[in-house]
């Protein structure tokens, strides 16, 4: 009895620190989604695969891709570990690796800009108590300002160049499951990663990155619907809408709607944890549309934030809303076929409760 506990003590602090993991990832991007929805309608309208192409107001959007997100994640995760003073020190430290590198820097603004955060902190810490009275705001500024130098330049040289090697290797693995045709397999690993309250960290810190290199060379990608994708849980809370019992069933059109027309993709996530076995129905809706969106040649030409019908609709291209729309609606159903039966022989629960503000997604997101 002793050694079971003590596993499940272990899991639940794992799955805690993923947990937290992703809700931190979140709470870097969360602030900065009207950044991210002005740079989608930017480049959804304006570049050459755009509603309206313009080729001058087109040229914005390379620089908000390459430089304005990535420093503001930077700064936000700065700002999160200390305040305005790590926004500085970890917008600096981005801006290194966004210079360092020639592919959109998300994954290296998530490290520098906390790291930023957290090494000012470290350094006040250090620093003030030895400080003369009158003295602190120059001690303060000097110190930040040289920390900032420091990060910056270690960015550019060494961090942007090793996480610009690393999303590419992982870039590569992922070209070759679509090559191969088994990119549909990873709704094996998203899905039950997004019910663990770990959807952001995958969305934003592995799928957004390599879309956004895809959707820069051919104007659009896949990887954006992967994760952002609102047919499982919509087909999911479907099938307790009108198969649930109790207080499950009632609350679940409520769920449905903000889960499909507000993005908010964790409203569906107490219900598959309320009864297990429903994951096999998001997995299978996950594979379904996944696989729909490949032979269709389905993409999006920016991040659909938050995960939501009409952020996919918005960021779908020019003449390719109808393959988005199918694999959405090819995952809805899927899911509601395989999880009716095993809403229907449920008992009775409690009503599931919904996910806390620090772990809402948005993409999902901030992906969802």
């Amino acid at each position: 009895m002793f050694s079971l506990t003590s596993r499940d003590a272990r899991h639940m602090s794992l799955q805690s620190r993923l947990q937290d993991f992703g809700a931190f990832l979140a709470g870097m991007v969360i602030p900065n989604i009207p950044a991210f929805i002005g740079w989608g309608l930017l480049t959804a309208l304006f570049i050459p695969a755009g509603w309206y192409p313009n080729a001058y107001l087109a040229k914005l959007s390379e620089p908000c891709l390459m430089m304005l997100l990535p420093l503001l994640i930077g700064a936000t995760g700065g700002r999160i570990v200390y305040g305005a003073r790590g926004a500085v020190v970890g917008g600096m430290a981005t801006m290194g690796v966004v210079f360092g590198s020639s592919i959109p820097m998300f994954p290296g603004a998530m490290i520098m800009g906390p790291l930023g955060g957290w090494l000012t902190k470290e350094l006040d810490a250090l620093l003030l108590p030895r400080t003369r009275k009158g003295f602190e705001a120059l001690v303060e500024n000097f110190s930040a300002g040289i920390l900032g130098f420091a990060l910056m330049l270690i960015g550019y040289t060494l961090v942007g160049g090793a996480v610009a090697a690393v999303t590419s290797t992982v870039g590569a693995w992922a070209k070759t499951m679509t090559e191969a045709g088994f990119l549909p397999l990873m709704a094996l690993v998203i899905e039950p990663a997004k019910v663990l309250f770990i959807n952001n960290a995958i969305g934003q810190g592995v799928l957004t990155p390599l879309g956004l290199l895809d959707a820069r060379q051919f104007g659009k990608s896949v990887y954006f619907l992967l994760e952002s994708d609102p047919g499982p849980g919509l087909g999911l809370l479907a099938a307790y809408s009108v198969f649930g019992r109790g207080s499950a069933r009632s609350s679940a059109p409520g769920a449905l709607i903000i889960h499909f027309l507000g993005g908010i993709h964790e409203m569906y996530f107490p219900y598959v944890l309320m009864n297990p076995l429903t994951i096999a129905a998001v997995i299978a809706g996950g594979l379904v549309g996944n696989a729909v969106f490949v032979a269709s040649h389905a993409g999006l030409i920016a991040v659909a934030l938050p995960g939501s019908i009409f952020a996919e609709i918005a960021m779908s291209p020019r003449g390719g809303l109808v393959p988005v729309l199918l694999g959405i609606a090819s995952a809805a159903v899927v899911s509601f076929v395989v999880a009716a039966p095993l809403v229907r022989r449920a008992k009775e629960t409690q009503n599931p409760r919904p996910a806390g503000p620090e772990t809402g997604d948005v993409s999902s997101s901030p992906a969802e």
